[in-house]
């Protein structure tokens, strides 16, 4: 008998054979037709708070880069600083940039200077998902990415965010967003367990942050792809909650 995710692939495997001829149409008209929101704008590192000294290095994609608020007070980094500073002397560094795939910000990240730094948040997969990377590379990407972030930067615990409720995405035309859902829901499922299991030798200090928490519309952004300050709240509680015990 099959296993429940052999039943998914296989799944996910027709779906991509059924669907291909309409998916590729809608994906060229979403990239068209949903508007291209900036970075939040505002400093990208800096230290603040009262308390025990904390180094903090945030690094990502569009949604570490705050797209969908106007400013880095709003997006995940202001909102999560504000609460990490009331307990902390919070010493932080914001690298992320929009449309950045994992293979894009270990490149990155190897061409800058290394930390120290005490804990890593990472935003990524959005990107993979919506490109042509097998589920087993993305994997290997993000091991690679975990063990850079130890070796390199010096990081003790990594908080890995999962990926967002992509089938909840309002800018995305079904059965795209059908689709890319259940391709997130994918990835999602193998990254908690990767770092559940501890397959990498940074698994033991890597912990997974979901991210979905939220399937509500009106906290997303105007582009209806990214999080609007409401989200970026909800995450940057999440992971406030964690960084102490972590510690």
């Amino acid at each position: 008998m099959r296993s429940a995710p052999g039943r998914g692939a296989l799944l996910f495997v027709l779906a991509t054979m059924v669907l291909g001829p309409v998916l590729l149409p809608q994906a060229l008209w979403t990239r068209r037709s949903v508007p291209r929101l900036p970075e939040a704008a505002g400093p990208r590192h800096g230290s603040g708070g009262t308390g025990p000294p904390l180094r903090l290095l945030i690094c990502g994609d569009s949604a570490a880069a705050g797209v969908g608020a106007e400013r880095q007070v709003q997006a995940l980094s202001g909102q999560l600083l504000r609460r990490l500073e009331q307990r902390f002397t919070v010493h932080w560094r914001l690298e992320a940039r929009s449309g950045a795939t994992t293979a894009a910000a270990l490149a990155g990240l190897q061409a800058l200077d290394g930390g120290p730094f005490d804990v890593a948040i990472t935003s990524l997969g959005v990107n993979d998902v919506i490109s042509p990377i097998s589920l087993r590379r993305w994997l290997r990407q993000q091991r690679e990415l975990r063990e850079l972030l130890r070796e390199r930067f010096g990081v003790t615990r990594l908080l890995i965010s999962g990926l967002p409720p992509m089938h909840a995405f309002p800018a995305l035309p079904q059965p795209l967003r059908w689709y890319l859902g259940l391709r997130a829901s994918r990835f999602d499922a193998a990254l908690r367990g990767d770092l559940e299991n501890g397959s990498s030798r940074a698994g033991g200090s890597s912990h997974y942050l979901g991210l979905r928490f939220s399937e509500n519309a009106a906290q997303m952004a105007a582009d209806g792809m990214h999080p609007g300050p409401g989200a970026y709240a909800e995450w940057a509680r999440s992971a406030a909650e964690l960084i102490p015990d972590l510690l």
